[in-house]
């Protein structure tokens, strides 16, 4: 009897730690590498940061920025692409690097089948500014013009293939108006501007408010499906008409085929960082807004552009 008592007891501690602590499997990597594509200080090493320290509370390992930059971010994304599906590498990214790139050169990725869209994170706005004296009160004033005056009104972006110049060129076309369309490294652009060099510029908010609190600079559009609240008085060029509504959006990613139960960790615990305190407020200081997107609507958001952009890139006669 006391042999049988022996192994019962021996069965039930083994069943007992099997419910209590089987129930909760351990992470399968000793920490977390969180790739982004910019380097040291940049925008999106500075949100990439502020939301990794605003997660750990709530991840099962650690987690370590790790940053790659070059290729405009095509370097860091076929990193993750490439790493192993077991939840230690994954990254954030902005949607170019996902539904541009792949159009313009041969990369380790392709279409969102080739990686696991986790959540989207924030969404950084598009504005068109022109100097605080120019005669163009809005983006509509400053069409106007353009049409009127063809090869006169030149804007400026920051780099060729973002999503700042496909907006500048798909609105060229939609209006059908000659407006030369200057690359610049951000922030070129705003001192190109500020320099009476071009008429105007296209920017995320973060570049210019300080200037436009100064006085310096005036925005006249927005790029977004609704007016921001910071400068509510620039209306959306889907207000004139012209149907260019597509900012620059980060998002989390992990190697294909990670398991799902890794997958919703991960994105539980990120989830909670958006609401955070510290990245609410980081948030407000660098000028974009807290989205978040589950999984399943940011795949089909991703394949929809990685559409849209493999034809607009076709027409201008970047693709591949």
């Amino acid at each position: 009897m006391n042999r049988v008592a022996v192994v019962l007891t021996a069965l039930w501690l083994t069943a007992f730690v099997s419910l209590t602590f089987g129930a909760t499997p351990r992470y399968p990597s000793r920490f977390i590498t969180f790739v982004v594509p910019g380097a040291p200080g940049s925008g999106t090493d500075i949100i990439g940061r502020a939301l990794v320290e605003a997660a750990q509370p709530f991840l099962p390992v650690r987690a370590v920025v790790m940053n790659k930059s070059g290729a405009s971010g095509t370097i860091g994304f076929a990193d993750v692409v490439t790493a192993k599906p077991d939840g230690s590498t994954i990254g954030m990214f902005a949607v170019a690097m996902a539904t541009v790139q792949p159009h313009l050169s041969k990369l380790p990725y392709n279409t969102p089948a080739d990686y696991t869209p986790i959540m989207r994170v924030a969404n950084l706005p598009i504005v068109m500014f022109v100097r605080s004296d120019a005669p163009w009160k809005t983006a509509r004033d400053a069409l106007t013009y353009a049409q009127a005056n063809p090869g006169r009104f030149r804007v400026g972006h920051g780099g060729v293939a973002t999503i700042l110049h496909l907006n500048l060129e798909e609105l060229r076309i939609l209006a059908r108006i000659d407006m030369p369309i200057v690359s610049f490294g951000s922030p070129g652009q705003v001192a190109a501007v500020l320099g009476g060099h071009i008429e105007a510029g296209v920017s995320h908010p973060s570049l210019i408010v300080p200037h436009v609190e100064a006085g310096k600079l005036r925005v006249i559009g927005v790029f977004e499906p609704k007016r921001l609240s910071i400068f509510p008085d620039a209306p959306t060029f889907r207000e004139l008409g012209y149907d260019v509504a597509r900012g620059v959006f980060y998002f989390l990613i992990a190697p294909k085929n990670t398991p799902k139960t890794l997958v919703i960790t991960l994105r539980d615990a990120f989830r909670k960082a958006l609401d955070a305190r510290s990245f609410v407020e980081m948030s407000k200081n660098q000028g974009f807004e807290i989205d978040f997107q589950d999984a399943g609507a940011l795949t089909r958001e991703l394949w929809l552009l990685y559409d849209q952009y493999s034809r607009l890139v076709e027409y201008l006669g970047m693709k591949k």
